[in-house]
């Protein structure tokens, strides 16, 4: 049997991460052989993977990658059991590994198949579940190409990419910022012009479903209702639904007493507020549609407006 040196155990724990002692042991096992200690390292990851094929990995890391060129990104969570994992050193790392070659792939499992030094992705993963004794895997997958493409992680736990239409001078700062009120706020599409009108009444057939089945509960205890939607979307807000809105402001007004000279300049605000109440929908889902994060005075559309750019996509993972 060959002699075990301090050197051979840190060649293999280089080689697979995998700590000194379960290194050593595996030396010891194979004798000193190198690819055979590798192998029996490799092994102990699938028994661990398999034991562990049902345990929840909502922990992790959220990484991104751009391209020399902004021109494309890549987002993925490296996903394990617990936080303490999920913010070692060594995790991370391997996870903006990972996210960079990720770059050169259109789906994960393309990126599970590749090389990862003699080994695929896939089989890397296993080893380390091995290594840390925690299951590992590739959760989110994102690739995003455009003209110009910038991103956005929230403390590792939420990643984001933004596409524009041309690389105008502040584009780093504004796809940033758009990156960011994706990973906040999260969006389906672009704008509300996008919905499908079906979409939309289905989904307020439902929150007004939920509000009346929570003001039966509220009624009972003598607790305030809720007010039941009309509208959730501004695509049904039509000429005639914003008109009587203004009529019944005003009835409002008068009501209150307010004299009449003044109603022009509380008018604006009161229509602006109808609006918002009634646009629930596109606040959510509708990314030009909603309140920007950095300044709520005016929606994500108006400040891309202000860069003579348009968005022409955006991605988003997140851990869990």
């Amino acid at each position: 049997m060959s002699t075990i040196t301090a050197a051979d155990v840190n060649k293999l724990r280089q080689s697979t991460g995998a700590g000194m002692m379960d290194c050593k042991k595996a030396l010891v096992e194979a004798e000193g052989d190198f690819d055979k200690a590798i192998q029996i390292l490799r092994e102990k990851g699938q028994k661990v993977a398999a034991n562990r094929s049902d345990r929840e990995s909502a922990e992790g890391a959220a990484v991104s990658f751009i391209n020399a060129d902004n021109t494309k990104g890549a987002i993925i969570t490296l996903n394990c059991e617990t936080d303490f994992v999920g913010k070692n050193e060594a995790f991370v790392a391997l996870a903006k590994d990972l996210v960079e070659r990720a770059i050169n792939f259109s789906t994960k499992e393309e990126l599970l198949a590749s090389d990862f030094n003699g080994i695929t992705v896939a089989e890397k993963l296993i080893e380390q579940t091995g290594v840390i004794g925690e299951k590992i895997e590739i959760g989110g997958f994102e690739i995003l190409e455009g003209a110009y493409v910038g991103s956005y992680v929230h403390v590792n736990k939420i990643a984001a990419l933004t596409a524009i239409s041309a690389p105008v001078p502040n584009a780093e700062t504004l796809t940033k910022d758009i990156s960011m009120q994706v990973a906040s706020m999260g969006a389906d599409t672009l704008s509300y012009k996008d919905f499908d009108p079906a979409f939309v009444e289905s989904e307020l057939a439902a929150r007004i479903a939920v509000i009346e089945k929570d003001n039966e509960e509220a009624k009972r205890l003598g607790k305030t209702l809720k007010n039941v939607p009309k509208y959730i979307s501004f695509s049904q807000l039509t000429p005639e639904v914003i008109k009587q809105a203004e009529e019944d402001a005003k009835a409002e007004l008068k009501a209150e007493g307010k004299p009449e000279q003044i109603w022009d300049k509380i008018l604006p605000g009161k229509v602006q507020r109808f609006i918002s109440d009634n646009t629930t929908l596109d606040q959510e889902k509708a990314l030009l549609d909603q309140n920007f994060i950095k300044d709520d005075s005016k929606k994500v559309g108006d400040y891309v407006k202000g860069f003579n750019v348009e968005i022409t996509g955006f991605k988003r993972v997140t851990l869990g």
